[in-house]
């Protein structure tokens, strides 16, 4: 037959030209021999496309012309483990038929077989902690909301994915949404919800458009059994990804956080028992149903089971998406995988305006939840930016500081207040005019605002402060300016 052709139509490719090589390829072998697929991993070299050959053979390639071919050999592609990611740059994102020719909705078939708390349990025995960043055990989470007396529950998907470098949840919508459905669909039958909502900020139009494309073909095909799924659409405040303020902006209010207890699981959306997890939380559950607990435990660490998508961005020559067993290590990542020639690295930023920096020194660290933790970062969303000599450590902290500033939802003084003074006083040090006092100031703020903050958003805010002071305190005393000697009497 020949060869067929996958070419990636996710947002990077899309950006980088993917349509003309699209175009290019129908025009060589016809339209019926070119699939839109969703991200083919190694964004930085975008547009990518993938030649699938009749003798089973793939090759990748890349740029409008296809005029590069890129090893699919490399440590890129082969130390990648594949779980959430398992159809995405295989599947039409657009085409219900293709996704459940590839699997899709198996899993759930499966699971009505079953009895929710049977299903529960597999998700218990994974070990499956959420990748929206807190790493609460998923299978626990589902279990308090399902004890609930209510009769009515709710599940929520935090899609607001909003950190700096961050891309990993944008991938599973535009480039396999039936799998994040299904992964919902599973979740209400566990708890016994009767209606669903998937909160998705507003920049993110292709993740929307395939969307609503997905609900609609799964509607029709009744693939959910009457599982109502309903798009809200977030204006695109950070603030919104914590749980509390999403659920306000979902109800129709102003996106703000609220005092906890009572959590979610208890009273979340109108009051209801509400399951909250993010994309990459849920995706991970029809292999988990499909293969068992036991299977997705045996990856990963003694206390970080599973796999891992991550966004890699930086100072490195292979950027893109991937995923990796847990406690895959960050040289692993970065030198193996995205290529860094050794000794160019400075630190690697983990968990975006949450997280903080692991010093070059300590690439060896594994990534999972307790070692990140450990160095003053967390594993957050997923994003890990890799940073190189030219970058400065006060201005790194500054600018995620600036984020948080514009991002505050201000409805507590520390946050509000706070993280303004901290730019400010972080100003005094990118612009090498700040004093020892300043110094003194800067930690003593960070303890306060981390302490006292109402939300996520602002009891983390310090973080990349406060690792940059840990690992790189020579940058910021450098930066302080020498007192003017007295002149000598005569």
């Amino acid at each position: 037959m020949g060869v067929s052709w996958r070419c990636c139509d996710a947002t990077a490719c899309r950006a980088a030209g993917g349509a003309a090589l699209r175009q290019r390829l129908e025009a060589e072998v016809g339209a019926d021999r070119v699939k839109p697929v969703g991200c083919l991993r190694l964004c930085g070299m975008g547009p990518l496309a993938a030649a699938d050959h009749a003798d089973g053979s793939t090759e990748l390639v890349a740029g409008v012309a296809g005029e590069r071919r890129l090893d699919l050999a490399h440590p890129f592609f082969l130390l990648q483990r594949s779980v959430v990611l398992e159809r995405c740059g295989l599947v039409n994102p657009n085409s219900i038929e293709d996704a459940i020719a590839q699997g899709a909705y198996a899993a759930l078939d499966r699971c009505r077989q079953l009895a929710p708390q049977a299903v529960i349990e597999q998700v218990e025995r994974s070990g499956l902690r959420g990748r929206g960043g807190a790493g609460y055990p998923t299978g626990r989470k589902w279990q308090l909301v399902a004890a609930q007396a209510s009769p009515t529950r709710a599940v929520v998907c935090n899609a607001d994915e909003g950190d700096p470098g961050a891309f990993m949840d944008r991938a599973v919508l535009e480039g396999d949404p039936h799998r994040l459905l299904e992964g919902m669909a599973i979740a209400a039958h566990a708890v016994g919800a009767a209606e669903a909502f998937i909160y998705v900020r507003a920049e993110y139009a292709l993740a929307i458009e395939r969307l609503r494309t997905a609900i609609g073909a799964a509607e029709a095909r009744g693939v959910l059994a009457g599982l109502p799924i309903q798009l809200r659409i977030g204006a695109g405040a950070y603030v919104c990804g914590e749980e509390t303020a999403l659920l306000h902006s979902i109800e129709g209010g102003r996106g703000t956080p609220r005092p906890r207890p009572p959590y979610p699981a208890v009273s979340g959306l109108w009051g209801l028992p509400t399951l909250i997890n993010n994309v990459e939380t849920f995706a991970a559950v029809p292999a988990i149903l499909r293969e068992g607990g036991d299977w997705y435990a045996a990856m990963g660490t003694a206390t970080s089971k599973g796999t891992k998508v991550f966004a890699l961005s930086g100072a490195i020559p292979h950027t893109g998406l991937i995923e990796v067993e847990m406690g895959t290590s960050l040289r692993t990542i970065v030198e193996a995988m995205g290529q860094s020639p050794p000794g160019r690295v400075k630190a690697v930023q983990t968990g975006g305006p949450s997280g903080g920096c692991v010093p070059a020194a300590l690439l060896d660290t594994p990534v999972d939840y307790e070692s990140l933790q450990s160095l003053g970062s967390i594993m957050g969303s997923g994003g890990m930016v890799v940073i190189d000599g030219s970058m400065a450590m006060p201005e790194l902290a500054r600018y995620f500081m600036r984020f948080c500033v514009d991002e505050s939802c201000g409805k507590c003084l520390p946050c509000r207040a706070g993280t303004v003074q901290l730019a400010q006083l972080l100003d005094r040090f990118v612009e090498r005019r700040a004093t020892a006092a300043d110094l003194v100031q800067l930690e003593q703020l960070c303890g306060m605002v981390k302490a006292t903050s109402l939300c996520g958003l602002g009891q983390s805010a310090p973080n990349p402060v406060l690792s940059t002071l840990r690992f790189f305190r020579a940058e910021y005393e450098a930066a302080i300016e020498a007192p003017i000697a007295a002149p000598i009497a005569p």
